[in-house]
């Protein structure tokens, strides 16, 4: 068994969609990034490279190459899947926070967990997604931004 660890941070701006574990979330703000800047997908596909060695986001889809500008995040969720089962790993369990302030994130956490569970072909129990403030303090309480840290364990099958 293997443990990874994520986190992703993006600036939430005007004129952009706020899309987190693939849910466009109504919002006046969405965040800045060079794909569409999905925090949640973003630190769950850290968390599970991490777990694998096999480096983070930024080795494999590289915020320099073109072909990643305004990319849904769903799909480069999709390539690190194959990685991992084109090495015989298996995810046990995925555990994940999103931090912000606004907007309220329970209202989509289960949609968020359908669609993942849905990309990582594992049961939604296997996936926990909570949500929390920051009681006003620091970049994501003041809302300039959100913020998502991920645990995951992923296991070898022979």
């Amino acid at each position: 068994m293997r443990v990874g660890i994520g986190y992703d941070v993006h600036r939430l701006e005007k004129g952009y969609k706020l899309i987190i574990g693939g849910v466009e979330i109504p919002y006046h703000k969405g965040l800045k990034g060079h794909s569409d800047a999905d925090v949640l997908t973003h630190c769950i596909m850290d968390a599970l490279l991490g777990a694998a060695g096999l480096g983070d986001i930024g080795t494999h889809f590289p915020d320099t190459n073109p072909l990643y500008k305004g990319i849904n995040s769903l799909d480069l969720l999709d390539r690190v899947y194959e990685m991992l089962t084109e090495r015989n790993y298996a995810i046990i369990n995925i555990d994940s926070v999103i931090i912000c302030e606004k907007p309220k994130m329970a209202p989509h956490i289960a949609e968020m967990k359908e669609i993942l569970s849905k990309r990582l072909h594992i049961d939604e129990e296997d996936i926990n997604i909570k949500a929390t403030t920051e009681e006003n303090l620091g970049f994501t309480g003041e809302g300039l931004g959100i913020a998502s840290k991920v645990v995951c364990l992923i296991d070898k099958r022979y």
